[in-house]
């Protein structure tokens, strides 16, 4: 066996020497050859009942019927789930391949195939380095990757407005802060006074 594995890395990979891993295979567990296989008669499904059944199966997480334990505890708290944003990650290792002083956003990474899938933005990480000057768009950029792309001479700007399904174009508007009401502001209410009987 090592002199063979040796004669192949010598002749190097090819198609007629190809195989899996040793342990990627494993010997598949004859069932039904007779009671003194181990695996006989009901061929290691026990007696009876819907799991001993052919194409029998159960879901996850199924009781039987009776109330399961997902939905026996108490449901309390925020969950962020549904606000989560999820950013599209792009190292400087991967811009290498833009022409200097290009403009590299969404749009030309999408592209390029760098991003795929629906992402709320773009972050720009750190890893890797940039030989020349790039425009970079980015909702996000880490320090690290900021430092190296102002170093080769390069500019971090922030993206262009995107235009929403209205044909709007949305931008981050912070709300203005509601300016505290000041005391002579506030109108007083008279004070209501009991009435004694007599």
């Amino acid at each position: 066996m090592k002199s063979e594995a040796k004669k192949e890395k010598a002749a190097g990979l090819r198609l007629h020497n190809l195989r899996p891993r040793p342990g990627a295979r494993h010997r598949v567990k004859r069932l039904g050859c007779g009671e003194s296989s181990g695996h006989g008669k009901t061929s290691g499904k026990g007696h009876k009942g819907q799991k001993a059944r052919s194409g029998g199966s159960l879901r996850l997480g199924f009781e039987g019927g009776q109330m399961p334990l997902i939905r026996r505890l108490p449901k309390r708290g925020f969950n962020n789930a549904a606000f989560h944003k999820r950013y599209a990650i792009v190292n400087l290792s991967e811009l290498a391949d833009f022409k200097s002083g290009s403009i590299v956003n969404e749009e030309s990474l999408r592209a390029a195939n760098l991003v795929r899938g629906n992402f709320y933005g773009i972050k720009i990480l750190g890893d890797g380095e940039l030989k020349h000057g790039l425009t970079i768009q980015a909702e996000k950029v880490s320090a690290a990757a900021r430092g190296k792309v102002e170093k080769a001479g390069g500019t971090i700007a922030a993206p262009e407005a995107k235009a929403t399904d209205n044909g709007t174009a949305e931008e981050a508007v912070e709300k203005p802060k509601r300016a505290a009401k000041s005391s002579a502001s506030r109108k007083v209410k008279p004070k209501k006074t009991k009435v004694g009987k007599k």
